[in-house]
């Protein structure tokens, strides 16, 4: 790890767990003889977060208001001196031993990011069911395995990742937002698994909320990069349940049913029509 490397870590009335981050993430990169900054952004904190973020001497970013998580990493990115950044949260819910091993995988990968395990990770049932689902959708749009489409904890340049800001979320959602653009543009994402503790001090996210946000990111970010791929599940829908009621109106002879398959065939074919437009229309304009 001779490569200097600047870590970006956002804090929002962290002073529960930012404390002990600091500490074992200058422990880590000491051990690793590597080169190093550490900028914390402090997103409007009531609390003790700046001042226990300036003992450890770090460079501190202060926001004079919460402007949210994704805005966060962006200043703390745009202000990194070095070209390999990682970022990880203030909570202590990550394990910082895995970096050195997450910027290695620099040398071949455009991304590299911690996949997280453990009890506390996986959380509530309705948790787990919305990140199937978010998943299934980035992977359906990517053609590409996404072990972990929002983890906090992953390794990146800042020439890269400053490409996709204006798709990128302000809040929670911006490291969902950064995967699929990666992902969309050809880039080469790897994903390493590592532990993932309960956190320190309250949880900022309002599961309702910020789920409905991350749906919303996630098909914004598709309908930017790859709008056809969004286009083909209601028209794939439409197809199935046309072949269906074709079925059906062979077997028991009512117009109806082959009337109302008709009428799905040309919605599937209208949809496919409009995806196709939308995706030749998106292509003049994505970065390059």
């Amino acid at each position: 790890m001779d490569e200097p490397l600047s870590v970006v870590i956002p804090a929002y009335n962290e002073e529960s767990g930012l404390d002990r981050v600091l500490k074992d993430i200058q422990g880590v990169l000491e051990r690793a003889s590597c080169p190093y900054e550490i900028i914390v952004v402090d997103d409007g904190s009531t609390d003790k977060t700046a001042v226990i973020a300036e003992a450890w001497g770090v460079r501190v970013i202060r926001h004079p208001e919460n402007i949210g998580y994704g805005a966060s990493l962006k200043r703390g990115i745009l202000a990194a001196k070095y070209a390999r950044i990682i970022i990880t949260d203030g909570d202590g819910s990550y394990d910082t031993a895995a970096v050195p091993e997450l910027v290695a995988g620099l040398a071949e990968y455009d991304m590299v990011v911690g996949a997280r395990q453990g009890a506390a990770y996986h959380g509530t049932w309705a948790k787990s069911l919305a990140r199937r689902l978010f998943r299934f959708l980035a992977e359906f749009a990517t053609g590409r395995s996404i072990p972990d489409i929002n983890s906090g904890l992953r390794a990146f340049r800042k020439d890269v990742v400053v490409r996709f800001f204006e798709i990128a979320s302000n809040r929670f959602s911006f490291t969902t937002t950064i995967t699929l653009a990666f992902m969309l543009n050809g880039h080469f994402v790897k994903y390493l698994p590592v532990s993932y503790f309960p956190r320190v001090g309250e949880s900022k996210i309002d599961h309702f909320r910020d789920t409905l946000r991350a749906a919303q990111f996630i098909v914004q970010a598709i309908l930017y990069y790859n709008p056809l791929k969004l286009f083909l599940l209601p028209c794939s829908f439409l197809l199935i349940m046309a072949a269906g009621l074709t079925i059906m109106a062979l077997l028991t002879g009512k117009d109806v049913l082959l009337l109302s398959a008709v009428v799905g065939i040309v919605g599937a074919v209208i949809m496919g029509g409009i995806g196709l437009i939308v995706d030749v229309l998106c292509r003049g304009r994505l970065p390059r």
